[in-house]
């Protein structure tokens, strides 16, 4: 089932207008969640809204947004004062204007969400919006409101959508001098980047996504999975990190290591591994135990017990 829209609209170029809905493009609900337990009682900890100075819970319809001015003073401001902040872009994307891809500094990206049309009227509108910026080779750049705030969006062609990256506000990027400038000035010889530029192109490859694992997702799996089987858990050995000596010397034991080992998976021929799918994984029956649907046919519901994690 295809996720809900983030947002609907309008998107326009000039004149050229059609309904359009926005979609995150990426999702971690995949990844292993963990609840807050109670120790003593294995009972989920649930949170309350409660006054600072009288400690009783608060119900939703009596809280209002405030800003803080200084210790003890807020301004309030209503949910209706909020909605009165008239933004055209709360229902339209306005394309303000096109740039180069290669000009949007990689710290500005924040994340990335499909625009498609929305019901079965405006394709050719989009499609006209859409391949003009595909043939034009630009990305347009637009604004959008979301989450009560205006953000800028960055579109280009993808299939035969667009995809929309939101970017950050110049006051939201931190300046890297005062993280560069204590960065003392090195000379490089020649010979060490001869040697550095062997060991990349021993490791030169193609950005291929499916082969990359999440590796600590993979240990958390097998974790749970040792706790539910009632295997004892033993710390692993952390890798330690070394101070280099002779940087000659390690540069060429790497590239002796590096060659090794794109010799041996050469011969090997198996393929990478892809990454892990997730909580998915969990729902494994452990080994020596029936699976979980027949057991639950077999047996009638228990109450869960408490296990610890």
């Amino acid at each position: 089932m295809a996720p809900r829209a983030n947002w609907k609209g309008f998107l326009r170029l000039s004149l050229v207008t059609c309904p359009v809905a926005l979609y995150p493009a990426t999702s971690e609900s995949e990844k292993v969640s963990f609840n807050q337990l109670n120790r003593k009682t294995g009972h989920r900890i649930k949170y309350a809204k409660v006054d600072a100075d009288t400690g009783e819970e608060v119900d939703n319809e009596d809280i209002v947004k405030g800003y803080k001015v200084d210790t003890d003073t807020f301004i309030e401001v209503t949910k209706e004062e909020l909605e009165n902040v008239a933004l055209e872009s709360t229902r339209t994307i306005e394309i303000d204007e096109f740039v180069d891809r290669s000009e949007i500094d990689p710290r500005y990206l924040i994340r990335p969400y499909y625009l498609r049309p929305d019901g079965k009227v405006g394709h050719d509108a989009f499609a006209v919006i859409r391949e003009t910026i595909r043939e034009m080779n630009k990305v347009a750049i637009g604004r959008v409101v979301l989450t009560n705030r205006e953000h800028i969006i960055a579109l280009e062609p993808l299939d035969k959508g667009l995809m929309g990256t939101l970017l950050r506000y110049p006051y939201e990027v931190r300046s890297a001098d005062e993280y560069f400038d204590d960065i003392q000035d090195v000379k490089v010889t020649k010979d060490m980047l001869d040697l550095a530029r062997h060991i990349v192109n021993q490791k030169a490859g193609h950005f291929e996504p499916d082969k990359f694992e999440d590796q600590y997702e993979t240990a958390l799996i097998e974790l749970i999975n040792q706790k539910r089987a009632g295997k004892p858990i033993t710390a692993k050995a952390r890798p330690r990190g070394e101070n280099v000596v002779d940087l000659m010397e390690a540069l060429r034991k790497s590239i002796g290591r590096e060659g090794a080992a794109a010799e041996a998976a050469k011969k090997s021929g198996k393929k990478p591994r892809k990454a892990a799918a997730g909580q998915k994984e969990m729902l494994m029956p452990i080994a020596g135990k029936k699976p979980a649907k027949e057991a639950a046919a077999k047996k009638p519901a228990a109450k869960p017990q408490r296990k610890s994690a």
